[in-house]
């Protein structure tokens, strides 16, 4: 008899905390690694959110159990940020705040779904999705969109993989891993086809404020109102106001839904810290001052890592639009003799760069198939810099 469930015994760790985790290892044991690993801004979390947390620590009230669905007031400011930034109108009561984003992707999938259940999942995807799905008892279905189409699915790929079992379509815009952002005509065009088939659609928005130069986000909620009964919307604090230790995130969409999901939370967590949820409610209450400064920093960093990855011969990065993520196809260097070694799989790859170059990137191994590579450039310019020249010094001394 097996000591572990089959069901968790399945599960396989998160691969970009994998990277991070090995990154900080090998940095404590004293070597220079410089980690593209982690999906983390690396600027402090605001004064003013810092500050509203320090006034909540002081008081007794917040010392105590609060409702499982989370803080009243922090759920309607959330309702009113989403009408406020995305134009879709929702009532307090339809939010349910989670222990971070990964709960509210795990809340979702787990009151929606039935063992057997289909969920189209497009890739490249964030790694946690497909495992979600499946401890949910769910099917997780991926169909690929490459480079070539910008890393965007279409009508007929997702057409493609339709059956009766389908229930879900997953729709991220912004993008992790690709930094893909979808325009308002194609983000119609999916929501009236997913409406069109009776689906739900799960939507993470966590990026929403992270597109550069022209790029908007745009909600498929607010898009296709047709989806209204049958549409979840995820999202959080960690990513916009640089709260990723915070553990603050949401669920919000019908009210059927949002109750079941804040049973299960009832039983498996109860409420989010309530100390975190008052930083929340002055994030998500206040200005995007902070978040603008940021983005001027990522898109400086885009621009940058785009030109020093693109100058390395077999690989190819595409602009992204969003998040702060670049994805590389490295097939080019697959096969290729580089310091004698031979790498056949984007995993080999990034585990060679880790040890000959103390860079750590995630392989494509972890959001779908091999052949890319994922390196958040979230992190400071000077180790942005250094981390591309050590790439490039490695990967250009091949045969």
């Amino acid at each position: 008899m097996s000591r572990i469930s089959r069901r968790i015994g399945a599960i396989s760790e998160s691969a970009t905390l994998a990277v991070d985790a090995k990154a900080k290892a090998l940095k404590a044991a004293g070597r220079p690694v410089i980690g593209f690993g982690a999906g983390e801004p690396d600027f402090p979390t605001p004064d003013y959110i810092v500050q509203a947390a320090v006034e909540a620590a002081k008081d007794p009230k917040n010392h105590r159990y609060s409702p499982a669905a989370g803080l009243p007031e922090l759920r309607e400011a959330i309702a009113e940020k989403t009408l406020r930034h995305s134009g879709y109108e929702l009532s307090g009561s339809q939010v349910l705040v989670t222990n971070g984003g990964k709960q509210a992707v795990y809340n979702t999938f787990a009151a929606l779904l039935d063992p057997g259940d289909e969920v189209i999942i497009p890739a490249p995807y964030w790694t946690t999705y497909p495992e979600s799905v499946q401890l949910a008892g769910g099917v997780p279905v991926s169909i690929f969109a490459g480079p070539e189409q910008g890393y965007k699915v279409t009508i007929e790929q997702l057409e493609s993989v339709l059956t009766e079992r389908t229930k879900i379509l997953l729709f991220v815009s912004p993008s992790n891993p690709t930094g893909a952002v979808y325009t308002a005509e194609q983000i119609t065009e999916i929501g009236r086809w997913a409406a069109s088939k009776g689906l739900w659609v799960v939507t993470d928005e966590i990026y929403e404020h992270l597109t550069y130069g022209d790029v908007t986000f745009n909600s498929i909620a607010t898009l296709v109102p047709e989806l209204e009964d049958r549409v979840v919307i995820l999202n959080g604090v960690a990513k916009t106001y640089a709260m990723t230790g915070w553990r603050v995130g949401w669920m919000a969409g019908p009210l059927d839904v949002i109750k079941a999901a804040t049973n299960l939370q009832s039983h498996a967590t109860s409420n989010v810290a309530n100390v975190s949820q008052r930083a929340a409610l002055a994030a998500v209450a206040g200005p995007l001052d902070a978040v603008e400064e940021m983005k001027m920093a990522f898109n400086r960093r885009r621009l940058a890592i785009v030109q020093g990855l693109n100058s390395i011969e077999g690989l190819h990065c595409p602009m992204p639009d969003g998040a702060f993520y670049a994805y590389s196809d490295v097939r080019g260097l697959l096969g290729r003799k580089i310091r004698g070694v031979v790498n056949n799989t984007s995993a080999e790859l990034a585990a060679f760069i880790l040890e000959q170059a103390e860079v750590a990137v995630v392989p494509g191994e972890a959001f779908g198939p091999s052949g890319y590579i994922r390196m958040s450039y979230a992190l400071g310019d000077a180790d942005l810099a250094e981390g591309i020249s050590r790439m490039a010094k490695l990967l250009g001394d091949s045969e």
